[in-house]
């Protein structure tokens, strides 16, 4: 029997398919949520039809989506039509302009989950033509409205990855001399930042510069954007270089712009550049590295059981984007704001300390130089600790790491390490320099009195295991921590070492086992988080002791990464459970 699904508008069982899960429910679902269109407008199964040719007695064409002016769903109010089969952009078009020949709808939109056309019908002297337009109008806007968005307009987006999906595929095959995902990413992100950067300096009643009107000529739209960059570069001078361009086309400009131009990415709940990343750059450049991006429900998990202080020195050694440290600098900044509105403080003062504890508190270590600046760049226009972000292999000697790093970053100096590290059977760290640093890269054998010795230094290790060494190096004494590790590290025996090397230097507090799903599509990988207290004095804590232990059957999503209304997240619950789990048995930290 096929797989069924509740279709998200009309709440009628419809048949499992890509196309349903991928494009059909995911603008159901951005129509409702991002453009505020009622349910009752919108009709998708039934599937509202047209006629296929003006002499038509019947109307034959099934539309994937129909969106009606009010509730009564007449043909003589159909305002949008939207096209979700799978088809190219050229053969999208096509089937969508004939939809609105044999309509009296005006919009048309060709969805099919990887990229995204919008066009409009246009009549003059009875002839009818099209024009592609960069959005279409949310609920009780014209469609001359598009693009006059004042600051204190702007939303909440909740489709994130959608977005960032389409805009990508849209670029790929559309912007001649950049195909590559990195270039294209770095185009992107350096739009990004235009776009935060204009909701962090444009007043409330101000209309937004970064923005793109129907009749608008694209040339405008490029050099509005210009504009901003250039004041970007120039704010944060010591994280974009002033060589950075945006040389995008006009036409892809406005394409990306339309798209993003009615949300406000600061306040999203997600990591927007995480997902752009995700996006954008995911397993093509990182994920041979054994690197992939943390997904946000994980990282959020993290953050809430770690209980951040304003004091804490929080580090991140394997930073990437910045998904941890910004979520943390947020939780922190939460904390900042209820203690000293408290105390009476004005926002200016409040602000100046947030910054403060940005820069002084916050660190982080990447040895990919794209990703490092990219986690700078975020940090700087998310607030600020950018100066506390640094291009450096965190399993080097500190000594060599370049001076600038040696003054803001030591071993033994952070209250929270919170990380995601590389790992993969594929990738070794090699070179006696710096395996001979590690206690976990040396070959360890166990006695027949069930003690495991110490031999000589392996001529190479996964870095999985030198991470979980240096994590705790970086750790003050009662300092915590909290790691992302394949499941290997809880239970193959030969990493029984490896176990006892946690176990006598920590307090083991809590181990979430996480779906495999969760880092699906990239990877496959099962793994769990890892959450301990360093001891305050030197040997294992002899003293039996509670540990919180978790196992989460679902994390939100399918094995393809697709978010799906029946597949509850597990993992959002973790947290709340730890805490209490934390005040049932007296541990504080």
């Amino acid at each position: 029997m096929a797989e069924r699904i509740i279709d998200y508008i009309s709440g009628i069982e419809v048949n499992f398919s890509p196309e349903e899960i991928e494009a059909t429910q995911v603008f159901s679902k951005i129509l409702v949520e991002d453009y505020n269109y009622p349910k009752e407008n919108i009709q998708t199964r039934p599937q509202y039809r047209v006629k296929v040719r003006p002499s038509d007695l019947k109307k034959e064409y099934p539309v994937d989506i129909a969106v009606f002016k009010n509730s009564s769903k007449t043909d003589d109010n159909v305002h949008i039509i939207v096209e979700c089969k799978k088809k190219n952009r050229k053969d999208g078009q096509s089937q969508l302009e004939d939809y609105l020949r044999f309509s009296k709808a005006q919009l048309g939109v060709w969805f099919n989950g990887d990229d995204k056309l919008i066009i409009r019908k246009l009549e003059k002297d009875g002839e009818i033509f099209f024009e592609e337009i960069p959005d279409i109008p949310s609920y009780g806007q014209r469609v001359e409205d598009v693009g006059l968005y004042k600051r204190k307009n702007l939303q909440e987006p909740k489709h994130l990855k959608s977005i960032f999906k389409t805009m990508r595929n849209y670029l790929a095959g559309n912007v001649i001399g950049a195909t590559r995902d990195e270039i294209l990413a770095q185009q992107l992100i350096n739009i990004i930042f235009c776009k935060i950067y204009d909701e962090r300096y444009t007043k409330p009643d101000d209309m937004v510069r970064f923005r793109a009107g129907v009749n608008e000529n694209p040339n405008d739209i490029r050099n509005r954007l210009y504009e901003i960059f250039m004041d970007v570069k120039e704010k944060y001078s010591d994280v974009i270089d002033f060589s950075d361009t945006i040389n995008l086309d006009e036409k892809s400009i406005t394409y990306v712009i339309g798209s993003l131009q009615k949300y406000c990415l600061i306040e999203a709940s997600r990591d927007a550049i995480g997902d752009a990343f995700e996006v954008f750059i995911g397993h093509a450049l990182k994920g041979g590295q054994g690197q992939f991006f943390t997904p946000r429900n994980i990282v959020k998990m993290i953050v809430e059981m770690l209980n951040l202080s304003i004091k804490d020195k929080i580090i991140d050694p394997c930073c990437g984007s910045g998904g941890f440290l910004v979520e943390a600098l947020r939780e922190v900044w939460k904390k900042v704001e209820i203690l000293y509105n408290d105390l009476g403080w004005s926002k200016n003062e409040i602000e100046v300390e947030k910054q403060k504890i940005a820069i002084d508190n916050f660190r982080g270590l990447d040895k990919d130089y794209f990703l490092s600046k990219v986690c700078k760049a975020h940090m700087a226009i998310i607030g600020d600790g950018r100066a506390g972000v640094f291009c450096e292999n965190s399993l080097e000697k500190p000594e060599n790491w370049q001076s600038k790093t040696q003054d803001k970053i030591k071993l033994g100096q952070f209250d929270v390490v919170i990380t995601n590290p590389p790992y993969g059977s594929k990738i070794k760290v090699d070179g006696k320099e710096i395996l001979s640093q590690f206690e976990m890269a040396h070959k360890w054998k166990k006695g027949k009195d069930g003690i495991w010795k110490k031999g000589t230094v392996k001529t190479s290790d996964s870095p999985q295991y030198l991470f979980v060494e240096r994590c705790m190096q970086f750790l003050k004494p009662g300092g915590r921590m909290a790691l992302v590790l394949p499941d290997g590290i809880f239970g193959n025996g030969q990493l029984e070492y490896l176990r006892e090397y946690i176990l006598d230097n920590s307090r083991i507090l809590a181990i979430i086992d996480i779906p495999k799903e969760t880092f699906m599509p990239n990877t496959s990988t099962k793994t769990s988080v890892l959450v301990v207290q360093k001891n305050k004095t030197i040997g294992r804590i002899k003293d039996s002791y509670p540990i919180f232990m978790a196992v989460c059957d679902t994390c939100g999503h399918d094995r393809r990464g697709n978010l799906i209304d029946n597949i509850p997240d597990d993992i959002l619950e973790v947290a709340d459970n730890y805490k209490k789990w934390c005040d049932e048995n007296g541990i504080t930290y």
